[in-house]
Protein backbone atom coordinates (compact mmCIF):
# COMPACT_ATOMS: atom_id res chain seq x y z
CA UNK A 1 0.00 0.00 0.00
CA UNK A 2 1.39 3.49 -1.24
CA UNK A 3 1.87 5.56 2.02
CA UNK A 4 2.04 8.69 0.14
CA UNK A 5 -1.08 11.01 -0.09
CA UNK A 6 -2.69 12.02 -2.63
CA UNK A 7 -0.67 14.59 -3.56
CA UNK A 8 -0.29 17.98 -6.13
CA UNK A 9 3.18 20.10 -5.51
CA UNK A 10 1.40 23.57 -6.69
CA UNK A 11 -2.09 25.13 -6.80
CA UNK A 12 -2.91 28.31 -8.50
CA UNK A 13 -4.62 30.94 -6.29
CA UNK A 14 -5.56 33.63 -8.97
CA UNK A 15 -1.88 35.60 -9.03
CA UNK A 16 -0.48 33.62 -6.15
CA UNK A 17 0.79 29.76 -6.29
CA UNK A 18 0.60 27.79 -3.19
CA UNK A 19 3.22 25.47 -3.13
CA UNK A 20 2.91 22.15 -1.01
CA UNK A 21 5.12 20.93 1.36
CA UNK A 22 8.70 19.98 0.51
CA UNK A 23 11.15 17.13 2.00
CA UNK A 24 14.33 16.04 1.11
CA UNK A 25 12.90 12.86 -1.16
CA UNK A 26 13.91 11.69 -4.06
CA UNK A 27 11.84 8.55 -5.77
CA UNK A 28 10.09 7.90 -2.75
CA UNK A 29 12.89 7.89 -0.28
CA UNK A 30 14.34 10.32 1.94
CA UNK A 31 17.50 11.35 0.96
CA UNK A 32 21.08 9.96 3.05
CA UNK A 33 22.90 13.45 4.60
CA UNK A 34 20.66 13.58 7.67
CA UNK A 35 19.35 17.69 7.88
CA UNK A 36 22.26 18.99 5.50
CA UNK A 37 20.88 16.10 2.82
CA UNK A 38 17.65 16.55 3.38
CA UNK A 39 17.82 20.69 3.08
CA UNK A 40 19.53 20.30 0.13
CA UNK A 41 17.05 18.06 -1.48
CA UNK A 42 14.03 20.31 -0.19
CA UNK A 43 15.12 23.39 -1.61
CA UNK A 44 16.14 21.32 -5.49
CA UNK A 45 12.28 20.14 -5.18
CA UNK A 46 11.20 23.69 -3.98
CA UNK A 47 12.82 24.86 -7.24
CA UNK A 48 11.71 22.37 -9.43
CA UNK A 49 8.09 23.10 -8.42
CA UNK A 50 8.68 26.47 -9.19
CA UNK A 51 10.25 25.67 -12.65
CA UNK A 52 8.13 23.98 -13.44
CA UNK A 53 4.97 26.81 -12.74
CA UNK A 54 7.09 28.99 -14.69
CA UNK A 55 8.30 30.84 -11.84
CA UNK A 56 11.64 31.06 -9.88
CA UNK A 57 13.33 32.13 -6.70
CA UNK A 58 12.36 36.24 -7.07
CA UNK A 59 8.55 35.07 -7.56
CA UNK A 60 8.20 33.37 -3.65
CA UNK A 61 6.72 36.15 -1.33
CA UNK A 62 6.53 33.74 2.07
CA UNK A 63 8.23 30.63 3.04
CA UNK A 64 7.42 28.19 5.91
CA UNK A 65 10.11 25.85 7.46
CA UNK A 66 9.34 23.12 9.51
CA UNK A 67 12.46 21.51 11.81
CA UNK A 68 12.53 18.84 13.56
CA UNK A 69 14.78 20.26 15.96
CA UNK A 70 15.86 23.87 16.11
CA UNK A 71 19.91 22.34 16.74
CA UNK A 72 19.54 22.20 12.19
CA UNK A 73 18.36 25.80 12.21
CA UNK A 74 21.91 26.61 10.94
CA UNK A 75 22.46 23.80 8.76
CA UNK A 76 18.86 25.10 7.07
CA UNK A 77 19.67 28.43 7.17
CA UNK A 78 22.98 28.38 5.55
CA UNK A 79 21.61 26.86 2.39
CA UNK A 80 18.20 28.62 2.29
CA UNK A 81 20.73 31.91 2.57
CA UNK A 82 22.45 30.67 -0.77
CA UNK A 83 19.04 29.88 -2.69
CA UNK A 84 17.25 33.32 -1.54
CA UNK A 85 20.30 35.33 -1.61
CA UNK A 86 18.76 38.32 -3.29
CA UNK A 87 15.59 40.05 -1.53
CA UNK A 88 14.41 36.51 0.41
CA UNK A 89 10.79 36.12 1.11
CA UNK A 90 9.28 36.55 4.75
CA UNK A 91 9.97 33.43 6.47
CA UNK A 92 8.60 31.53 9.36
CA UNK A 93 10.97 28.77 11.20
CA UNK A 94 9.19 26.35 13.91
CA UNK A 95 9.92 23.25 15.22
CA UNK A 96 7.60 20.61 14.96
CA UNK A 97 7.62 17.09 16.50
CA UNK A 98 7.94 15.11 13.59
CA UNK A 99 7.37 15.23 9.93
CA UNK A 100 5.68 12.93 7.41
CA UNK A 101 8.01 10.02 6.62
CA UNK A 102 10.68 10.67 8.82
CA UNK A 103 11.33 13.67 7.29
CA UNK A 104 14.03 16.40 9.68
CA UNK A 105 13.14 18.90 6.97
CA UNK A 106 9.96 20.57 5.02
CA UNK A 107 9.58 23.98 3.06
CA UNK A 108 6.52 25.12 1.82
CA UNK A 109 5.96 28.69 -0.18
CA UNK A 110 3.38 30.94 -1.62
CA UNK A 111 4.73 32.41 -4.76
CA UNK A 112 3.15 35.46 -7.00
CA UNK A 113 2.72 35.65 -10.98
CA UNK A 114 3.99 38.83 -12.22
Amino acid sequence: MNSLPLYRPAVDAGDLVAIAGQIGMVDGRLVDGGAAGQTEQALANLLSVLDAAGLNTSDVVKVNVYLTTMEHFSIFNEQYNAVFSTEPPARTCVAVHELPLGALVELEAWARRR
